[in-house]
């Protein structure tokens, strides 16, 4: 059997395209290369061998029969396990939801199926995609391809690590807060949060509703770009989709006419005595260098102001609380998922949720629910959503001067196993730079632009909404100029 790993979406195609090798082949060899690594890594929770090999027989012979329906057709990829697949577990990485089976296939992955493409298995994730590291997954922790002692980054730690591993070709994650891109910078690759409401929610197990967003984690721009192309438009089944257009990216090498938006308060930070709150010294240097590297591809550099910036994480922890408050009330051990034996309703409430959540799920909902409650929904929730109306006009004021706004993926590169585990709130710092494209609903993309102490640095560019095609362009020019 050939041995065929180290494929981007698009080389695998081309592959394929002219026959060097056949879409069965390059997904056993996948699965190969899953069986040898992921045991280490804890990168995926489910492979599903028999029906990734049935799909792979199913695009060869389309191959053959000169129906080959586009460059996803035969290339096998990943699925975070928050995301429906008929017939297949979906966790969510929660005990509660340990034995659920999907009856259906979120919009997602149906338009993945119409594509062509195969499923190799469901990635791990923070519970209910509730954390900064892959931590607290019921199921174990991932680990960092690039030095196991260390976090893979969350909540799609899964997905980014089977990436940066070379497990699958491309994945699918979900972004709350950078839930696709902490993880994607991280484990050093691309990691893309399409505009909200460009791509369907239905299928995907909600944490935050206004806040999720399904996105491509991928080796490179062009594949995030082609894995884009096969799942965004609206969708009957969620109001929320929005027709925002076709997205087609140029994929530039220049950014000649760009102008970028350095913002100060991304800047000013310093890290405190424990390490939190501010850029790494070494992320400090990667990121300036960065800025130099984009200078020299013509773009000019504006430094501007970004009112409200410093508040969009704490408007995310009030919201995001609530929401999960709220959605995550249908898991009682009656409705849905795991059942404790009990004598009385309440005390199946309790056993259920108690035996079935993790503690970091807990706390958010708690946490949510005291937001809500009477006498504090005014100070609390009703006060956050007012600063997110303020954040949404900054972006929009922003975004008259210029084309797109950059700063660090992450205020450090990956951390180790453990270490902020026992302190919620250094764990929340990590989400500083990515939470405000979530709670604006904008487009903001990772690229790796360098190392620190051997580990990887991420780039982030944020475009206005719907501008998904401005924000890969850029990318894909920083892309070229570092590799």
């Amino acid at each position: 059997m050939k041995h065929l790993v180290n494929h981007t979406i698009r080389s695998a195609a081309d592959g394929l395209a002219s026959g060097a090798f056949s879409s069965v082949e390059l997904v056993k060899s996948y699965l190969q290369q899953i069986r040898g690594l992921n045991p280490a890594l804890n990168a995926y929770l489910d492979v599903f061998e028999g029906s990734a090999i049935d799909a792979a027989i199913e695009s060869d012979e389309r191959r053959a029969a000169g129906k080959a329906r586009g460059p996803l057709d035969g290339v096998p990829i990943a699925v975070k396990d928050n995301i429906l697949i008929k017939g297949h577990r979906a966790t969510a990485g929660s005990r509660i939801l340990e034995t659920y089976e999907a009856a259906y296939d979120a919009t997602v992955i149906a338009k993945l199926r119409d594509a062509g493409a195969v499923f190799l298995g469901k990635t791990n994730m923070d519970e209910f995609a509730m954390g900064s590291s892959t931590e607290h997954s019921a199921f174990g922790p991932t680990r960092n391809p690039r030095d196991h002692a260390r976090v893979a980054g969350g909540s799609s730690g899964g997905s980014a690590a089977a990436v940066a591993a070379d497990i699958c070709v491309a994945a699918l994650g979900s972004d709350t807060g950078g839930s696709i891109r902490q993880p994607a910078s991280f484990c050093g690759v691309v990691g893309f949060k399409p505009s909200y409401g460009r791509v369907s929610r239905e299928g995907l197990m909600a944490m935050a509703s206004s806040l999720d967003q399904i996105g491509p984690i991928t080796k490179t721009v062009e594949d995030a770009s082609i894995l884009l192309q096969a799942i965004y438009g609206p969708d009957p089944k969620d109001q929320t989709t929005a027709d925002g257009g076709a997205v087609r990216p140029g994929l530039p090498s220049r950014l000649e006419g760009k102008k970028i938006g350095v913002p100060r308060q991304a800047w000013r930070a310093t890290p405190s005595s424990d390490g939190a709150g501010g850029m790494t010294p070494g992320v400090r240097a990667q990121t300036e260098n960065t800025l130099g590297i984009l200078k020299s591809l013509g773009a000019t550099l504006v430094e501007i102001d970004l009112p409200y910036a410093d508040e969009a994480l704490a408007v995310y922890y009030v919201l995001m609380p609530c929401e999960v408050s709220a959605n995550l009330a249908r898991f009682d051990g009656i409705r849905y998922g795991r059942r404790e034996p009990a004598v009385t309703l309440i005390e199946t409430y309790e056993k259920s949720r108690g035996l079935g959540l993790g503690e970091e799920v807990r706390r958010r909902i708690m946490l949510g629910t005291y937001a809500l409650s009477k006498g504090y929904y005014d100070a609390y929730y009703r006060r956050a959503r007012k600063v997110r109306t303020l954040i949404h006009r900054a972006y929009r004021e922003a975004f008259k001067d210029v084309d797109l706004i950059v700063t660090p993926t992450t205020p450090s590169i990956a951390f180790g196993l453990g270490e902020k585990t026992s302190d919620p709130l250094a764990m929340y710092l990590e989400d500083v730079y990515t939470v405000g494209a979530n709670v604006a609903g904008l487009p903001a993309i990772t690229v790796p632009c360098g190392l620190d102490d051997g580990l990887p640095v991420g780039f982030q560019f944020i475009g206005p909404s719907m501008g998904d095609a401005a924000v890969l362009d850029a990318a894909h020019a920083l892309e070229l100029a570092v590799t």
